[in-house]
């Protein structure tokens, strides 16, 4: 049975929720002072952010691996389909780059004014990025939480967001102190790159997730094969499949044909091949058919 962290990940998400919305009050303040499109579109962003953290909260409530009557195989996809919603805010906030600088490139905008106590304040916001994506990342990686490892994610491509608004931001106050008011387009041109970082993002977090949910195999049959051959008193295996994540909860379905002819010697066999599968591959849940010596198959996995 799976570890039940789920009181880690709240504790992670309502401190990383307050950081968040710290961040989120600094940069839409900024944005109004100065009237940079790029921030105000940054702090838009930061609002998913926000929005991750309450998502995440929800989809931890409901994420316990102990399973029920009417979810016998336990709860923990919901932490994906959570996975999955922060995806899609990293969409939105994509789209909103690339909106905002459209309207820079197309539209006559009231020049960017910039003061150094204000770029100190945008330097203090990326500190605090920076603390809450490697903070939820250690304690994700640890716990083997989804939720946490999607939303450090999300906040990392915050921090490149920031990073680039901040370079844009420094470089126009530059320009008028020289008097260089081409510097201007620096707000508009360094966001475009931004956009692809976070659309890179939420691929990323759906390549990890929809697997999961759709039951794509989690083992090779053939790996699982040469594993269970190798218990004595296994003569061969067939009609292998899998599921689930490896290192969190796997399912592993398969034939056993034992050299036993009584149940007590079969039940034994099978234990033995379920401790050398949960060694192998972390917190399983293992269905095992077994069959008669005599009883001969090569189908090895589940649909040839």
């Amino acid at each position: 049975m799976p570890a039940d962290h789920r009181r880690q990940v709240h504790k992670v998400l309502l401190v990383t929720l307050a950081l968040n919305l710290v961040v989120l009050v600094l940069k839409a303040t900024l944005g109004w002072l100065t009237g940079s499109l790029s921030l105000q579109a940054d702090a838009l962003h930061s609002v998913t952010d926000s929005a991750n953290n309450i998502l995440g909260l929800v989809a931890n409530r409901f994420s316990q691996p102990e399973p029920d009557r009417q979810h016998p195989y336990g709860h923990q996809k919901f932490e994906a389909l959570g996975a999955l919603g922060i995806a899609a805010f990293l969409a939105i906030a994509c789209f909103e780059i690339l909106q905002h600088a459209l309207e820079r490139l197309l539209t006559e905008t009231t020049p960017v004014t910039i003061a150094l106590p204000e770029l100190a304040l945008l330097l203090v916001v990326l500190a605090i990025n920076i603390f809450v994506a490697v903070y939820e990342r250690r304690v994700g990686e640890r716990v083997q939480s989804p939720i946490l490892l999607a939303d450090a994610r999300h906040t990392l491509s915050d921090i490149w967001v920031t990073t680039t608004v901040l370079g844009g931001l420094a470089g126009i106050w530059l320009g008028n102190q020289l008097a260089w008011p081409q510097l201007q387009w620096l707000d508009v041109v360094l966001a475009l790159p931004v956009s692809a970082l976070v659309f890179y993002s939420g691929w990323e977090v759906l390549r990890e997730n929809v697997p999961w949910l759709v039951d794509e195999v989690a083992i090779a049959p053939e790996r699982i094969h040469t594993i269970v051959i190798a218990v004595p008193g296994v003569l061969n295996c067939h009609n292998i499949a899998s599921r689930g994540v490896v290192g969190r909860q796997v399912f592993i379905e398969m034939h056993l044909i034992v050299a036993a002819r009584d149940v007590e010697s079969a039940h034994d066999v099978t234990e033995a091949v379920e401790q050398r599968l949960e060694e192998k591959f972390g917190p399983a849940r293992i269905s095992i058919h077994v069959e008669p010596p005599d009883y001969q198959s090569d189908h090895i996995s589940v649909g040839e």
